[in-house]
């Protein structure tokens, strides 16, 4: 199903907190200092924002959300990626918080496919020296 005009500005108007030792938010479109200072100590070109939380942009509630984000991150560990927690949110505070992780290192083909394994909408891919760039699954 596609995304909806609300949707996809919900997204775009998206705040990306990603709570490294230094926490800091990064936003679509945008190349942030701290997610690129972040991929360059560990060493790589890319990373994926992903979420596990409310398939398919149905809120979900909030202890499913944190075992579904647990286990993303745990996959994400085992499969030999480093991941830090952050959340997607919502500047008006209209729609909670959804839990995320950042995936350092993964290609953009195994960011979809993560991204659409666990019924999203779209994730966030970076690449190094580039703007985060909303990628829509649906």
């Amino acid at each position: 199903m596609p995304l909806s005009p609300q949707q996809l500005a919900a997204y775009l108007g998206a705040e990306y907190a990603v709570f490294a030792d230094e926490p800091f938010v990064f936003r679509i479109g945008e190349t942030s200092v701290s997610l690129e200072a972040l991929m360059e100590n560990a060493g790589v070109d890319s990373a994926a924002f992903v979420t596990a939380a409310n398939p398919g942009g149905f809120q979900a509630d909030a202890q499913e959300n944190a075992l579904s984000t647990e286990a993303l991150l745990n996959a994400q560990r085992e499969a030999g990626y480093a991941c830090v927690p952050g959340a997607g949110r919502d500047p008006r505070g209209e729609w909670p918080a959804e839990p995320s992780v950042l995936v350092l290192g993964i290609s953009r083909r195994e960011a979809e496919m993560l991204g659409r394994s666990y019924e999203q909408n779209a994730i966030v891919f970076i690449e190094q020296g580039a703007g985060a760039e909303l990628v829509v699954l649906a």
